[in-house]
């Protein structure tokens, strides 16, 4: 049972600010291009809708592909170097896309962008893990979180704006890249404690991978996948069946009820109901992701009652979703020891990426040979999985191997 020596459990500090702006700025960055990249590969290099779901995919298969030895490097050598380093490439790689003249370059930008993207990301979650009091863990990556949550509100809905304003490509890209910029800047000012370089044992499966973890990341993997199917493809959705409405507030909507579960599913954590607080997401988005495929049939019913019902499943899943990230980071957390916390963190955001990319290839596959809604079907088939996965078999295993 490891027990912490912090003497005081204060949580806003400095450090704990910065590095949450840099995150929020960093994500800004990110979620501005997500819901406007399909129309650019399909306006600029007149990809259809498998070739737009593979080439988005890229980006998060060398993400996860690079996170089990950025989990490794980190618990390894010092974390900051690696965390800027790898903010840098990220925000450079903005400038990628403004020179690609190709798809194939495009791509290859695309992969540079998802391996720094899978490394600056766990380094943020572990540094923020490092700086903060264990005790108050679950209520500090609630916040943190919920930096990710403001830019999900704003970044897609100022990308959309931007582009249905007819704004250029490179300009939106620039918009993004000056975010970053001021995110290193914010990042680099995050100041760490000393961590001395570790002698590691021999190379073995559990220095890139938290074994303990793999059940919980099962979960995990499947219900990532309709979600990502809904950030890359819920606006091409909601203009396949008629919404007239701004479906940059659906991300609006969707960060509102993330924003709203971080006021009280971190301090629910923190008190020891992490399992709890899972299954209350799980069955809430479950419901959600039925409705969201069955809005293509209330849009020929009645437009106005599908518009409404479009916002209101926003918001639900923001809400099912928001409570559980914080929850799922801490469980990883505490199936490993301190030593292991770039490991724990790295399987935990694996686990997403891998969902997160089989969701745009199979939601881009199924919406070419059929249609969106029934990717959300498959999607919402997946949570009832993942639901049932979590309480047979999660829930025993963490009570078993928790180590704190």
């Amino acid at each position: 049972m490891e027990i912490s020596k912090e003497p005081k459990a204060r949580l806003v500090t400095p450090g704990y600010c910065f590095i949450i702006a840099a995150n929020f700025l960093l994500f800004f960055g990110f979620w501005q291009l997500m819901p406007v990249l399909p129309f650019y590969l399909q306006e600029e290099f007149g990809a259809d809708k498998t070739s737009i779901g593979v080439v988005l995919s890229c980006y998060t298969i060398a993400a996860l592909c690079i996170r089990p030895f950025s989990g490794y490097l980190l618990d390894t050598f010092a974390r900051k170097p690696l965390y800027l380093l790898a903010y840098f490439l990220f925000t450079a790689m903005f400038g990628g896309y403004m020179i690609a003249g190709t798809l194939t370059l495009f791509v290859l930008f695309r992969i540079i962008h998802g391996v720094s993207f899978g490394t600056v990301t766990v380094g943020g979650n572990t540094i923020v893990i490092d700086i903060m009091p264990s005790v108050r863990r679950g209520e500090g990556l609630g916040y943190y979180g919920l930096a990710n949550n403001i830019a999900m509100s704003i970044g897609p809905m100022t990308g959309l704006f931007l582009h249905d304003a007819g704004v250029s490509y490179p300009v939106i890209f620039s918009c993004s890249a000056g975010s970053c910029l001021v995110g290193l800047l914010c990042a680099s000012l995050v100041r760490t404690p000393y961590k001395p370089p570790v002698k590691r044992p021999p190379m073995s499966l559990d220095r890139f991978i938290l074994l303990r973890g793999i059940p919980a990341g099962i979960s995990l993997l499947l219900l990532s996948i309709p979600y990502g199917m809904t950030t890359n493809y819920v606006a091409m959705y909601a203009r396949q069946i008629g919404l007239t409405a701004p479906t940059g507030f659906f991300f609006t909507f969707m960060a509102v009820g993330m924003a709203v579960s971080r006021l009280f599913s971190g301090r629910l954590v923190d008190k020891g109901r992490i399992t709890q607080v899972i299954s209350w997401g799980l069955y809430l988005v479950v419901a959600s992701f039925f409705l969201l495929a069955a809005c293509v049939y209330v849009a020929h019913w009645n437009a106005t009652c599908c518009v409404v019902l479009f916002y209101a499943i926003a918001l639900g899943l923001g809400v099912g979703f928001g409570s559980m990230f914080p929850a799922y980071n801490t469980l990883f957390v505490n199936l490993a020891p301190n030593s292991q916390r770039g490991t724990a963190t790295s399987t935990y955001l694996t686990s997403w990426d891998v969902g997160i990319g089989i969701g745009m290839l199979a939601g881009g596959y199924i919406a070419e040979i059929s249609s969106f809604n029934f990717a959300y079907l498959f999607g919402a088939c997946l949570t009832v999985v993942s639901t049932l996965y979590f309480n047979v078999k999660v829930v025993p295993h963490f009570q078993t191997h928790r180590l704190r």
